[in-house]
């Protein structure tokens, strides 16, 4: 069974920086999309950044220049490095990932998630 396990959230001043890692395990398979959502407060989950398995990337407007995603295919790891934190960025961080291509289907509705980790941005 596919375990997505998240880590590296925490706290940190807006201007400053958090490396969010993710580690798939338990599948012969590598993955193939991965990305990365968020919930902020009181919001649904949304699309952060993506990666897919050529390393083509996709990024939300409200992240672009801030946010990088990356992967480490010989070890299943995925990573997102943010930048430049606002207090709008705080939330919680999600870990998703699948064995299609990220544009043969949705990745949010057919992938495996993670169970997240908290990302709190403070004045």
């Amino acid at each position: 069974q596919v375990q997505v396990v998240e880590s590296g959230g925490g706290s940190a001043q807006a201007g400053g920086s958090l490396r969010l890692s993710c580690v798939v395990s338990g599948d012969t398979f590598r993955p193939v999309c991965m990305g990365w959502y968020r919930r902020l407060q009181g919001t649904r989950r949304d699309e952060v950044a993506t990666i897919d398995s050529d390393g083509s990337t996709t990024y939300a407007d409200s992240v672009k220049g801030r946010f990088t995603v990356s992967r480490d295919n010989a070890k299943n790891i995925l990573y997102l490095q943010m930048n430049s934190l606002k207090l709008e960025d705080a939330g919680m961080y999600y870990c998703v990932v699948d064995y299609w291509r990220c544009y043969q289907r949705e990745l949010d509705r057919f992938g495996q998630w993670g169970q997240g980790t908290q990302v709190t941005v403070s004045s």
